[in-house]
């Protein structure tokens, strides 16, 4: 068989195969047989022919070729069957894939929506704190206020009261005075009547005593006149 030699043929690597038999080796092979290799051998066959070169042609063995071919034919339908498992496969991965991305966008959209969500609770319990913290304050400074107008009330209700005391004890005081002055003048009044009293007793007594005198004074001098 004479074959035309074409000038975009692929050319066997140094083992025998063609570039695109290495990239597709793995996903041709089917029940033991390696499309890509059998084909690289069909092409092996058709390059170890005889040239022409003024024709232009190959010299091929053609029971070798066709045998080559049917061979190859035989495993195209199994080859590409496992190609559309293969391919499925990789959907099935990719889709997979995407499925375990999404899941982990999602899981990571939750965590950052769980984390705001903790952030504004922070925010909002900070917020409620100085709330707190500003109405704490302003009703201690109003019962530091109360507490100082009840101090001063209570003061001077103190110092009233201790004026009405001091006002209270001057005045018995006064009037304890005038009580001892009372007592004092009604003691002296007593004493002053026992002393007149005591003095018209006296005078009485002296009165009762004076028309002796004479007679007692004469019997004294004739005493003497005697002596």
């Amino acid at each position: 068989m004479l074959r035309q030699d074409s000038p975009n043929r692929i050319a066997p690597d140094r083992n025998g195969t063609s570039a695109n038999a290495n990239l597709h080796g793995e996903a041709s092979r089917v029940g033991g047989v390696d499309i890509q290799r059998e084909l690289a051998k069909l092409e092996e066959m058709i390059l170890e022919g005889s040239r022409l070169p003024i024709l232009n042609r190959t010299l091929i063995n053609e029971d070798q070729v066709l045998d080559q071919l049917e061979m190859v034919q035989m495993n195209l339908h199994p080859a590409f069957e496992e190609a559309k498992k293969l391919l499925q496969h990789k959907e099935e991965i990719l889709l997979e894939a995407e499925q375990y991305a999404q899941e982990i966008i999602e899981t990571a959209e939750r965590r950052a929506a769980q984390i705001l969500d903790e952030m504004g609770l922070v925010r909002q319990a900070e917020l409620e704190m100085k709330q707190i913290r500003q109405r704490v304050q302003q009703e201690c400074e109003v019962a530091h206020e109360q507490a100082m107008v009840e101090i001063e009330r209570m003061r001077r209700q103190t110092q009233q009261e201790i004026e009405e005391m001091r006002r209270r004890a001057i005045a018995e005081c006064e009037e304890i005075q005038e009580g001892a002055d009372t007592y004092a003048d009604r003691i002296l009044q007593d004493l002053e009547q026992q002393f007149s009293d005591m003095l018209r007793v006296v005078r009485n007594g002296r009165g009762q005593l004076q028309p002796e005198a004479p007679v007692r004074n004469a019997a004294r001098g004739g005493d003497r006149l005697k002596k």
